[in-house]
């Protein structure tokens, strides 16, 4: 596949040195990382990704998106979905902007910013050649019916790539994996593993993966369904519910930026994340694996971890899971 880059201005030297870590040993740097940084220690917000508070050595959020590859005209078939999008000028995707180290709206600039929102960014340039978005909020219920209605293009929301969901929309993918964790109030030591679980009362997202994985391995836990993950988190800080179970990506974030929560125990699930796709364009899901290769092998993928995830998480960047390896992708 031919592309080409925009012109940049001294731009510096792409990261490509990646992390052969395992997934234990990542997890292990994850919870290291979140003790150093008192990431349940504090109220306040994570500084945004390419602020005074990225990791050492990590280029600006903005210069990632910068320095992000545009496909060359024969890499966009006419009447594809891609090209549809490149003659509107916007891709129009499905997120969320309250998910810190993913997609977090700044409330003085209203700027989203965060890995999932930055891939979200540089696959628009890579069609259309600039970095234009239209971003529409959904959640855990209207992720498949906007993909299917063609309300949106994709969808970029930390989406677990599961083969029956794969019956209804196409996945890209995966582009990134973590694991189900749990979230507990800051003075809770009952609480540090999946069975300890068993009779208490736990949330989790509704249609959420999370709801399943509860049951096997806390058989006896009551499960509690929330639309979203900030009343999840809102109901154990208030003691409505005893634990949150739900990506512990997001947990940390949700973490980082609260001090009365904290993420216990270790990731006790695999979930690979994947980009939602119409199912009726099979074009569109070659296109975007194509581009998750070529930002992966050319460091792109590594740049974008460090200026986003990467300013929490200490260490290289993870090597990202493989195209197509998923049940479902």
């Amino acid at each position: 596949m031919r592309h080409h880059r925009a012109p940049s201005p001294a731009r510096r030297p792409r990261m490509t040195t990646r992390s052969s870590l395992t997934l234990p040993a990542l997890l292990l740097t994850l919870t290291v990382a979140c003790g150093l940084t008192a990431c349940s220690s504090s109220s306040k917000m994570p500084a945004p990704p390419g602020s005074s508070g990225s990791a050492a050595g990590a280029d600006s959020y903005q210069q990632v998106i910068d320095d992000a590859p545009v496909a060359a005209a024969s890499d966009i078939p006419a009447g594809s979905l891609m090209a549809k999008i490149k003659a509107r000028g916007t891709l129009n995707v499905g997120g969320t902007d309250a998910a810190a180290l993913f997609a977090l709206k700044d409330p003085v600039s209203g700027k989203v910013t965060g890995f999932d929102a930055g891939l979200a960014d540089m696959l628009a340039k890579y069609i259309i050649g600039k970095p234009s978005t239209n971003r529409v909020q959904i959640d855990v219920t209207t992720r498949e019916v906007l993909l299917q209605n063609g309300t949106v293009d994709s969808v970029l929301a930390t989406y677990t790539i599961t083969p029956a969901r794969a019956q209804k929309v196409g996945f890209a993918g995966p582009y990134y994996s973590s694991g189900d964790a749990i979230l507990v109030k800051s003075s809770d030591t009952a609480i540090t593993k999946p069975s300890d679980l068993n009779g208490k009362s736990v949330c989790t997202e509704t249609s959420s993966t999370a709801a399943n994985d509860i049951k096997q391995f806390a058989p006896s836990a009551k499960v509690v369904l929330f639309q979203t993950n900030a009343e999840c988190q809102q109901a154990v800080e208030q003691g409505r519910t005893d634990a949150y179970v739900l990506d512990q990506a997001l947990l940390l974030g949700d973490a980082a930026r609260d001090k009365n929560v904290k993420v216990v125990g270790q990731p006790f699930t695999d979930e690979p994340y994947g980009i939602g796709v119409p199912l009726s364009s099979p074009e569109m899901k070659t296109f975007v694996d194509n581009w998750l290769k070529l930002i992966e092998s050319d460091g792109e993928w590594a740049r974008l971890w460090k200026a986003t995830i990467g300013t929490e998480l200490s260490g290289d960047a993870p090597t990202p899971p493989v195209v197509g390896s998923a049940a479902g992708s």
